[in-house]
């Protein structure tokens, strides 16, 4: 790493027959990478770190933070505009949503009575109403939400995070996973470092009590462990004098330093029951059905303040219902999605901001697209098929302009109409908060410079402070 370009630099050909001459065991070597100590950002940070609270599967915009009067008026009659074809090609009639709308707060955002808790944080949060994406299969649009590329094997924007600013707590990984029960399509390849050292990937944390496998000591001792670390290490210092160069060895070394230290660590991170009565119920743990995602929120929020930079809270499973993935009885689906999460984010806003911690930590909420206006039907049950023309996320704290409702879709709720914004743009605008220039954060590989956002993207402006 150079400076503050955060340009990485392949392997020179004397490095790669230096290693090869070294057999099989030297290249192993030369995968290996270091989280780095934190780096200095391109230029002053509004945030330090960044929860993504990922709804699977994708939500309604129409059905939660986007009404659509024209649905109602129109509700049972085929669309009155031509509309591309859907991930099933079942193009119904229009559907007006089952739940009621309000408008909340002093900003007046509306939001549909799904949303009872967050609906008390509408002053806090920015609305965007017009996130365009490129895939309307979940698998690519995963992999387009979470690494700016439709296929896999790119990193993951947490590893360009950690990558590009390095991680500030020295007891856990700066790139978090916090699992509700159901990976998405695309399985871990969302979360990985790709071409990235692979200390930068996503560690996954389970629920439970054991959040990380092999997290306890398996020795008889401390000591005993320690002692196996030490002869490790003098173990390696004689493959650094036979290779000529520490870096790659260094970063095996810190991975298992950061394993070992991660035994006290996570102990203690997971160990919610000393937080109070009221935080607890504030977050909705010990109720059935939000303990799951409670208990995701309030970890984020104790991984932010032990200085891990991505956190990302995935969607609980949700009894009865696929994730967001509504195609039939969206009411029910919808319905218990929203019990599962609206009380649990709610608490976390709350926590973060009554900590001084929101204007820090950059909370963003959404899913890989939206729902169509139109009803799929089977059985005598209502859905919606997906929709990445139009549909909304949500940011708020770190940097973000709070209280605003930016860009807006057709009357249908269909495509996106006004001050578009692309998962490129939302990407560059994520790096620009943490103090990071898109353009700028790359890394050499395959003959190219490498970046979150390929060659697309501009920071969208008009959403921040």
């Amino acid at each position: 790493m150079s400076g503050n370009n955060h340009y990485r630099v392949a392997n020179t050909r004397r490095e790669m027959l230096r290693d090869c001459a070294n057999g099989f065991g030297g290249l192993a070597l030369a995968f290996f990478g270091s989280a780095e100590a934190a780096q200095l950002p391109h230029f002053a940070a509004e945030a330090k770190s960044v929860i993504f609270l990922y709804m699977d599967g994708g939500p309604s915009q129409i059905d939660t933070f986007d009404p659509k009067p024209l649905l109602e008026k129109e509700h049972g009659q085929p669309i009155k505009m031509k509309v591309p074809a859907t991930q099933f090609n079942d193009v119904g009639t229009v559907m007006k949503s089952p739940w009621q709308f309000k408008q909340h707060g002093q900003s007046g955002a509306w939001v549909s009575e799904l949303f009872p808790n967050v609906a008390g944080c509408v002053d806090d949060l920015c609305f965007i109403r017009s996130m365009v994406a490129d895939n309307s299969e979940h698998t690519s649009a995963n992999y387009m939400l979470h690494t700016g590329f439709s296929m896999q094997g790119r990193p993951s924007m947490g590893a360009w995070t950690t990558y590009g600013i390095g991680s500030v707590s020295q007891d856990l990984p700066g790139f978090v996973v916090l699992n509700g029960g159901l990976i998405p399509a695309g399985g871990m390849d969302n979360f990985g470092s790709g071409f990235l050292p692979a200390a930068y990937q996503g560690m996954l944390f389970r629920q439970g009590d054991v959040p990380i496998a092999n997290i306890k000591q398996r020795e008889t001792s401390s000591q005993l462990q320690r002692d196996k670390l030490d002869l490790l290490g003098k173990l390696n210092k004689g493959v650094v004098a036979r290779l000529g160069s520490t870096s790659e060895l260094d970063a095996a070394i810190n991975n298992y330093e950061l394993a070992y230290r991660m035994q006290s660590a996570v102990p203690e991170l997971t160990e919610i029951t000393k937080e109070s009565p009221a935080t607890l119920a504030m977050y909705g743990i010990n109720e059935k059905e939000t303990e799951v995602f409670g208990r995701e929120c309030l970890l984020a929020r104790r991984l932010v303040e032990r200085g891990v930079r991505f956190v990302e809270c995935l969607a609980p499973r949700v009894s009865g219902a696929d994730r967001w993935d509504q195609h039939r009885n969206i009411y029910k689906g919808h319905t218990d999605n929203c019990k599962a999460t609206d009380k649990p984010i709610a608490g976390l806003l709350k926590d973060l901001k009554s900590r001084g911690l929101l204007d820090e930590t950059l909370v963003v909420w959404g899913g890989e697209f939206g729902r169509t206006p139109m009803a799929q039907v089977s059985g005598g049950q209502f859905g919606r098929d997906h929709n990445p023309f139009g549909f909304t996320m949500w940011m708020a704290g770190g940097g973000i302009k709070p209280g605003l409702t930016y860009g807006a879709t057709d009357e249908y709720g269909y495509f996106a109409v006004e001050n578009k914004v692309h998962i490129h743009d939302w990407h560059a605008t994520i790096l620009h908060l943490l103090g990071l220039d898109h353009k700028r954060l790359t890394f050499r590989y395959s003959g190219r410079d490498m970046r979150l956002t390929d060659v697309h993207g501009e920071v969208v402006k008009a959403i921040l402070k």
